[in-house]
């Protein structure tokens, strides 16, 4: 349904072969394109298992919860913004975003009341991690409501912004540019409707958290898999600003922790990131990482995100785990 920077579908086959027997519940802490929950999801894996689907990104998890309780209106919506785009041409697309999406997000987030999570209320291992990386002080996150219209503009932008990102400028906005596709496919209803369908089966919950958060409840046997923006492989790549605040080296750092904590706990955990120096430092090198069991695996994909398409080719990545590779 939605193309998100990072995707994981090209990688598919590579995480696959980390997927556990068995396992209890369901983390994914940056859905993002819902790449691996989908293809759980699809192959039958995650029936009769809780699921937690998180994202510190309220646009995406509103977008899919729109999408959840009412996929028939988005679809509707979205065949409306597709016609739009058939008479207009690509000068429609900034007529969406700078003139009904960014002023329409800008006013639900001035009305939303942000929910605080206290320091009193976090659970002792979020707490020492917090403490750990001078985090302490209090949380917030603004979730937003969005409405069928909303989500399908989003979708709509997604779909036609330049390879698929979800980028926010110092203020909020967004401000991904128009990019060049002669057709771009608007609206899928068949596939958001699969969507909507498996977002809305039992024990499947949506939540506009931070990553840490899988520390409050996770337990030995639980299945977690994080994607997070990765680390740069070079200064002029990188690319962090999922949400306003990024996701710098500090943010890698307390990812590492989670990940370590998770695996000394008994939980089945699979990462992806970049090859780059911080990251073979954070796990291929460090002793914490080492006695946790996770080991790295570098595998091949394909860089996709760089505005010089000649550029975009082969790249390694890491896959990063406590699980057997079959």
């Amino acid at each position: 349904m939605l193309k998100w920077a990072g995707g994981k579908r090209q990688l598919l086959p590579e995480i696959r072969r980390f997927y556990p027997s068995s396992f209890n519940q369901y983390w994914e802490p940056f859905v993002g394109s819902g790449a691996v929950f989908f293809d759980l999801w699809a192959s039958g894996r995650l029936s009769d298992h809780p699921v937690r689907l998180l994202d510190n990104n309220p646009d995406l998890i509103a977008c899919y919860q729109a999408v959840r309780d009412a996929p028939d209106a988005v679809i509707a919506a979205l065949e409306c913004l597709a016609a739009e785009r058939r008479r207009l041409g690509s000068a429609h697309y900034y007529e969406v975003r700078d003139r009904r999406f960014n002023p329409l997000r800008m006013e639900l987030i001035s009305n939303s009341s942000p929910r605080r999570t206290q320091r009193s209320q976090r659970t002792p291992a979020l707490e020492s991690l917090c403490d750990l990386h001078d985090l302490c002080g209090e949380e917030t996150i603004s979730p937003i409501q969005y409405t069928p219209e909303l989500a399908a503009m989003l979708i709509y932008l997604n779909r036609t912004g330049f390879n698929g990102l979800f980028r926010l400028n110092a203020a909020g906005g967004f401000n991904v540019p128009a990019g060049r596709y002669p057709k771009p496919r608007i609206c899928d209803g068949d596939n958001i409707r699969e969507v909507a369908t498996a977002l809305t089966q039992p024990g499947i919950s949506l939540t506009c958290v931070t990553f840490d958060q899988v520390l409050d409840e996770a337990r030995a046997g639980d299945f977690s898999y994080f994607d997070p923006p990765y680390a740069p492989l070079s200064r002029t790549a990188q690319f962090t600003s999922y949400t306003a605040g990024g996701f710098g080296h500090a943010d890698q750092r307390r990812l590492q922790a989670v990940i370590v904590e998770l695996a000394r706990r008994g939980c089945h955990v699979l990462l992806s990131n970049s090859t780059a120096p911080e990251i073979s430092e954070l796990y291929e090198r460090d002793d914490a990482a080492k006695k946790a069991g996770l080991r790295c695996y570098r595998v091949p994909a394909r860089r996709a995100i760089n505005s010089n398409g000649a550029r975009r080719g082969p790249v390694a990545e890491f896959l990063i785990t406590n699980i057997p590779r079959r």
